[in-house]
């Protein structure tokens, strides 16, 4: 982009500079969402549920269904990890 069209732009920096936040926010949150070690401290958890009685074997398992998507979501994209590798 020229002189020109970055002093015409000027005026949106700070819109510009927030949208860059946002987009850094989301990245991480969704990076903690599939984080591998995350999901499956969550899978503990919904199995001790299970076994104290808290919630039903259908509700473990619609449960279980959605943290095994996001465990084989993160181990594809390498979320959570600090390699640098893909995100989703």
């Amino acid at each position: 982009m020229g002189l020109i069209g970055e002093v015409l732009l000027l005026p949106f920096a700070p819109v510009r500079g927030s949208l860059w936040a946002v987009r850094q926010v989301l990245a991480e949150a969704e990076r903690q969402y599939y984080d591998p070690a995350a999901v499956r401290a969550e899978l503990a958890l919904l199995e001790r549920r299970l076994v104290a009685g808290e919630i039903d074997e259908e509700e473990f398992e619609g449960q279980e269904d959605e943290l095994l998507d996001r465990l084989d979501i993160g181990l594809r994209t390498g979320a959570g990890t600090d390699d640098g590798g893909s995100r989703r």
